[in-house]
């Protein structure tokens, strides 16, 4: 936590320009975003292929509430998170009794739904064409410019990585891990495994749907693009490449995934073929992940 709060105090020193600032907004949104996503999946054990849906219900609450009904920015992202834990928690329950491929196809569909409601619903989202967002205010004073959001999500960050290591070193985390090495030894040794993978399902996907909401603010336009398959499969790479069952292995998951179509800039196209060719070389030589491997190498040395 020291090295992460050191290096977001010292990064402004060698951004030189606004481009340079949206680049690390953009990582931080997405590390705290994958950071709850590493809980479901790196710690619990679940696959989930459609988180990306959570994401964009939380935006488009916002984008609504605040665009069409006047709402303050807070109290419709406070709604956006309500709506989708519930929505979350009744998804849950007939979901995660699927296990393996069966899941990762359920999760699919949700979030295949989710992108099909969002662009069919022109009414309310605006359809294919997306929608306009309001600014980011509170108490009557609008946030903007890049080194302000800088700091907010630099903020919010820190507050999503202690969140998570302390659930992590709670009891909740230590019924997690055993969920994942062992479903059956966890029921057996008395932990209530279906309470706890509907537990971390909710919190992740609340998670995301704050997140939506402040990416929505942040960029002040959204489209039905922000629930796609492709988006889904970006935030579960960036939990593997970064490392599973490492809060900052995702924030170096992150990190490296989305500077990735800044250095591809120049091969339109090799965005999709770059990310499968990290995936699949990561799971061959990494199978960890990449914090999780050199802090073993580390360790040995």
């Amino acid at each position: 936590m020291l090295v992460t709060a050191a290096v977001i105090l010292a990064l402004p020193l060698f951004l030189p320009n606004p481009f340079y600032y949206d680049v690390v907004i953009r990582i931080g949104m997405n590390a705290i975003m994958v950071v709850g996503l590493n809980l479901l999946i790196g710690y619990a054990g679940q696959i989930s292929l459609g988180h990306a849906g959570f994401l964009a219900l939380g935006a488009y609450a916002s984008g609504i509430l605040t665009g069409r009904y006047g709402w303050p920015p807070i109290a419709a992202m406070a709604a956006g998170m309500a709506g989708v834990g519930i929505l979350a928690y009744v998804l849950a329950r007939p979901i995660l009794k699927l296990k393996g491929h069966y899941l990762a196809m359920a999760t699919l569909g949700m979030g295949i739904i989710i992108f099909i409601v969002l662009t069919q619903e022109s009414q309310w989202t605006g359809g294919p064409d997306g929608m306009s967002v309001p600014a980011f205010s509170l108490l009557g004073r609008e946030l903007s410019g890049e080194k302000n959001w800088y700091w907010v999500t630099g903020a919010l960050l820190m507050l999503a990585l202690w969140l998570a290591l302390n659930v992590i070193d709670s009891p909740v985390g230590r019924a997690l891990r055993a969920l994942h090495g062992s479903e059956v030894a966890a029921q057996v040794a008395g932990v209530d495994t279906s309470h706890f993978k509907v537990l971390v399902f909710v919190l992740s996907a609340v998670i995301a749907s704050a997140t939506g909401s402040l990416m929505a603010h942040y960029i002040g336009f959204i489209t039905p693009t922000v629930s796609s398959f492709f988006h889904s499969i970006e935030l579960v790479t960036m939990v593997v490449v970064g490392g599973m069952a490492s809060i900052f292995g995702s924030v170096v998951g992150a990190a490296i995934l989305t500077m990735l179509p800044q250095l591809l800039s120049g091969f339109e196209g090799f965005e999709l073929v770059a990310f499968g060719a990290i995936l699949m070389l990561t799971m061959i030589f990494m199978p960890r992940g990449l914090v999780p491997t050199l802090a073993a190498k580390l360790r040995r040395a």
